[in-house]
């Protein structure tokens, strides 16, 4: 009969960043105008790799590739906020929930996969030059970027399947600003624990086996780096390679965080922020980091903007 009487939820509130009234409308022009510029430096990216010849090599395939993930996931967490912004019903529904948090779990997965390509295509490139066509052709490039977002798909689909395991009727209210899968967990009135594992474990291997693969291949990098007698040679491969490098640690260290460590115990707040930054903020930031600092991409970008 308890069972009976519970109400299940269909629809639920995301409470946002604030609830203060008189943040809503400039928090609203900050992100618009973050969501306008990550959509444009990542969309730009990708079509000026397409259109421009010269840059269709394993690096710049894997960083448009990147880029496309980028927009993808700034792209299934801003425009809703944008909206609840405005508004004061910020009702969404369950399976519209579900479906944002699958769109931005295949394209964080699928930028785990990517960075780790990109590491072994550098190094690949650094450590033996003369091997470079061989080992990191185009066809085997394209190949690594189908796999990564394959994967990204599969590992999407296997914890929002585990969501309708679930029923919510505790209450309607995610304190949060999108539709983050722990904090669905914590509304659940079906004990989450086996989804709970599910998220850690494969978010543990997924995260340790990407991310050893960048380590070891910048271990050997900077091996190589060392040996290189020349400054301007050494210059230009610290160059090339230390905005990958900055890119990897805030992506990874705020993903670690969350979904590595779900019960380290960090305040909510805390979590929020960590999720504002591979959600919303390193989208931001990747085009620029790696653009201004390739050569090759602002070459490229002036013949485009000339024509």
């Amino acid at each position: 009969m308890a069972e009976e009487n519970k109400t299940l939820v269909t629809e639920l509130v995301l409470t946002g960043l604030t609830d203060l009234p008189e943040l809503q409308i400039p928090l609203f022009f900050v992100f618009l105008v973050i969501y306008l510029t990550t959509l444009v430096g990542n969309i730009g990216l990708v079509v000026l790799v397409w259109m421009d010849s010269h840059l269709h090599k394993p690096m710049y395939i894997f960083l448009s590739s990147l880029a496309f993930a980028d927009a993808w996931a700034s792209s299934s967490v801003t425009p809703k906020m944008l909206v609840n912004f405005l508004t004061e019903n910020k009702i969404i529904s369950l399976l519209e929930c579900m479906a944002q948090f699958y769109f931005f779990g295949v394209s964080a997965t699928a930028e785990c996969f990517l960075l780790a390509g990109m590491a072994y295509d550098r190094y690949a490139a650094i450590c033996n030059p003369l091997l470079y066509p061989v080992r990191m052709s185009n066809r085997l490039c394209k190949q690594l970027v189908i796999a990564s977002y394959t994967l990204g798909f599969l590992h999407s689909v296997i914890h929002v399947g585990l969501l309708f395991r679930l029923t919510f009727c505790k209450s309607t209210r995610i304190h949060y600003f999108y539709c983050e899968i722990l904090q669905l967990f914590k509304i659940s009135c079906t004990d989450p624990s086996i989804n709970t594992l599910l998220v850690f474990v494969f978010s543990s291997f997924i995260q340790t086996f990407t991310f050893t693969i960048i380590i070891i291949s910048y271990v050997y990098i900077l091996s190589a780096l060392l040996r290189i007698k020349s400054e301007n040679g050494r210059s230009k491969a610290f160059s090339t390679c230390s905005a990958h490098v900055f890119s990897v640690s805030l992506f990874y260290g705020t993903l670690f965080i969350m979904y590595v460590r779900p019960g380290s115990g960090t305040a909510k707040d805390q979590d929020a922020m960590y999720s504002l930054f591979y959600t919303i903020i390193i989208p931001l930031l990747n085009p620029l980091i790696y653009s201004l600092r390739n050569r090759e991409v602002l070459v490229s970008l002036r013949k485009a903007i000339k024509k």
